[in-house]
This record gives C-alpha cells, structure tokens and sequence, in this order.
C-alpha cells in the first residue's frame, strides 16, 4: 500500500523535451505555425501582428485600442449582435490579443465546428464596419475607465510607474485623458484598420485538425492583405529624478511602485536577474513578503516582477500599503536589496528558491496551447529554444556569488525610481 501521509519526494528532471511547432509559409508570406492535439477536439488560432508606432503621438494613442477593440462591433455582413449569437451557438470564443507591441486576435472553436466559424473570423481582418453608435458607447465607457484609473491608487501608480521609466511619448509610458478620446474618430479608425492595422501577421494554431482542415486556414488566410513591418520602435527618456509623488488625503492607502530600465532577455546576466527578482520579490515565500507583509504587517502583499518589451526589460516592485507607511516600505526594500547584495544566500533558502523556479518553469510547459505560448514568448523577441535550455540549466546550478553580483551591478538604490500615490 502506499502510505499517502508521505508526500512524493521532489525530482528534478534531467532534461525537458521543448517540442518546436512546423512552419508553413502562405502564399502572401505570411508564417503559420502550427502543433499538432490530436488528443483534445479543439482548435486554437491566434494571428498576431507589432503594434505600429511609426507615426505614434499622445493624441492619436487611442486610435490603436478602439481599432482593436470594435473589431466584433460588426461586419458587412454581420452586426454585432449577430456575431455575438454566431459565435455563442457554435460555443467558440473570439478574443482580442492586446498589448503594448502585439496586437490580434485569437479564435477557440471546436474540431466539430471548425469550418462554419472560420470564414467568419478571416471576415473581422478586413471587413469590420466600427459603426458610430458603438464607437459612441465605447468612447464613453473609456472615459468612464480612465476617471476610475485616476482615483485608485493602485492604477494611478502604475501609469506613473511606466511614464517615469519610459516618458509620456513612449507607447509604454502614454497616459491616456478625456481628450484623447473624444480625438478619436470613425475616420481615424477606419484609416488606421486599413493602412497600420495589419502589419506582418503570424499566424499560431494549435490543435487537432486534419491536412484538409489545415489547408482550410491557408486558404482563407491567402488572401489576407497585410504592410511590411517597419522600423517603428520608439525611443523612450527615463525621468531625471528620483521620486513622484502624489497626494490623496482621502485615501486609505498608498501605492508604491519601484522600478528601473533593465537588459534584454538576450542578455548573459538575464538568468541570474531572474534568480535575484524571484529571491526578492517573485514569489509568496520571498523576501519581501517574509519582511514587509508578515513581520511589518505593512501591506497585505507585495511583490518584484520583470517585464518585457522587445528592445529591453524592466524591473518593478509593486505594493499597496497602510497609509503612512510608504517611506517605511520602501526602506525596507532597500534593505533586503542590499542584504542580498552583500550576505550569500544560505543553503536552504538557495534549494528553496531553485526548487519553486524549476517547478514554475516546468508549470509552463504542461499542455500544446502552453507550448505554443512559450514559443510565442520568445518567438516574437527574437529568441530561440537555446533561451528555455539555458535557463533550466542556470537555475539547476546557479551559486550565491552570482546573486551577490548581480545585486550589486543592476541594483544601486540610486538608480531606481520611486512612486507614491497617496502619501
């Protein structure tokens, strides 16, 4: 029998097998990229295209977003209410991929309804109409979210976070106002949808689908007009000083963001940064929740992530505090900075934090539509397979020298900038 009061011991693998998609190429150039589910009956079809920043500004900042945003708002063929009864009658989700450098849309149907909803959704890269009265409603509901995004604390901080690291002219760093969004126009959009909206599309599927089925997807997307990718990556200006404040008398709480500019994913030191972040901040057991949430009780949580974009990654620290104690948690963090820059790691803590990045880095390999994600991940900054094999080897060996180093290289308290909303 086995004695089920024993958990089983922890096991970690001497290699893990990353199974790359097949590439076909479309007759207009386009990439697909494709892994095979022939054990689950559902299909997956993700077309990602760059953001266009060539001819970005402030004022035109929203335009993107209410493109992508209105694309289900109806077709020549379909008004939204009728997309919205197709699609939930073939139980199929169409969703918008939306982010700072990428932007899409993503299809999950099943094996059975495959064919009818596909023309369908080729349908919304070309022959979205963006009425009025909808642009009317959704321009309203914008402005709504942005007043609700400047009285939380929470979401001011982040907004203030990114234009401090970035700059109000950078993509990442624009915060967008009522003004903004009464500049956006049908004409804007529908200008934008046909000359900067599809820009070098890939296409990612995942799932069980014959040859046939396969050809189906090349067919409809064949056809698919598309611009070349440009040059359109925005320089971004880091705020010269050290802090932003703001005050909020009113508030129950402050918001603390801390960050700076970081190296790319290519980087050599990338590894051992994830090693150092996660030590500090990335995960429940960090030091950062051991200090400040349960032996201070400043916060409820608190926690340090790396973002990416493709030039380069950033660093933040991100925490929602008891009113009065933002200095006292920021110091604290300074403090466990610089303790992890001056004493090794010690033995336990070391097989503590290996064992949960190895367990996180296996999580994400679990099924084919995480596979597919791990490959988008790198596929679009450039990055090949070597990137998860190096980073599996790194974490399995890393020494505490290493975090002493990377500490004290990338982590000087001056360098890094400080938000406070409602202090």
């Amino acid at each position: 029998m086995v004695d089920r009061s024993i958990p089983p011991g922890f096991k970690i693998p001497e290699q893990v097998a990353f199974i790359q998609p097949t590439k076909r190429m479309l007759k207009n150039g386009i990439p697909l990229y494709f892994i095979s589910t022939p054990h689950l009956d559902v299909v997956k079809i993700e077309v990602i295209m760059p953001n266009n920043h060539a001819d970005y500004s402030p004022v035109r900042g929203l335009i993107p977003f209410f493109t992508l945003n209105m694309l289900l708002e109806g077709t020549n063929e379909l008004s939204s209410d009728e997309l919205d009864d197709f699609f939930d009658y073939y139980a199929t989700e169409v969703e918008i991929v939306s982010g700072y450098e990428q932007q899409g849309l993503s299809l999950l149907t099943t094996k059975n309804h495959f064919r009818e909803v596909l023309p369908v959704f080729r349908s919304l890269f070309t022959e979205a109409t963006f009425p009025e009265k909808e642009l009317a409603k959704r321009k309203s509901q914008k402005k709504l979210t942005i007043a609700i995004q400047q009285d939380q604390t929470g979401a001011r901080a982040n907004q203030l976070i990114r234009k401090t690291l970035f700059g109000e002219l950078h993509p990442f760093g624009y915060i967008s106002d009522e003004a903004h969004v009464d500049a956006v126009t049908r004409e804007g959009i529908k200008s934008y949808y046909t000359t900067n909206f599809c820009i070098a599309p890939e296409i990612f599927v995942t799932g069980n689908i014959s040859d046939r089925e396969m050809q189906e997807i090349e067919t409809q997307f064949n056809n698919l007009p598309f611009q070349v990718e440009t040059d359109s990556s925005t320089g971004f200006e880091t705020y010269a000083g050290k802090r932003v404040t703001e005050e909020r008398p009113q508030s129950l709480q402050s918001s603390i963001r801390l960050g700076k500019i970081l190296i790319p994913k290519s980087h050599t030191d990338y590894n051992a940064l994830m090693v150092f972040n996660t030590t500090l901040g990335g995960y429940f057991g960090s030091r950062l929740i051991k200090n400040i949430r349960e032996e201070k009780g400043y916060t409820y949580g608190i926690s340090s992530l790396l973002g990416s974009l493709r030039s380069t990654d950033y660093w933040m620290v991100l925490a929602d505090v008891k009113k009065g104690f933002a200095e006292a948690a920021i110091d604290e963090v300074y403090k466990e900075i610089k303790m992890l820059t001056e004493i090794p790691l010690e033995k336990d803590e070391l097989e503590t934090v290996r064992n949960y990045m190895i367990g996180y880095f296996l999580s994400q390999f679990s099924n084919s539509f995480d596979l597919m994600g791990r490959f988008k991940k790198i596929h679009l900054q450039g990055l090949g397979y070597a990137y998860y094999e190096d980073q599996l080897r790194y974490i399995k060996s890393f020494d505490p020298s290493d975090i002493l180093r990377i500490g004290k290289i990338y982590f000087n308290e001056v360098s890094i900038k400080e938000i406070i909303v409602g202090a």
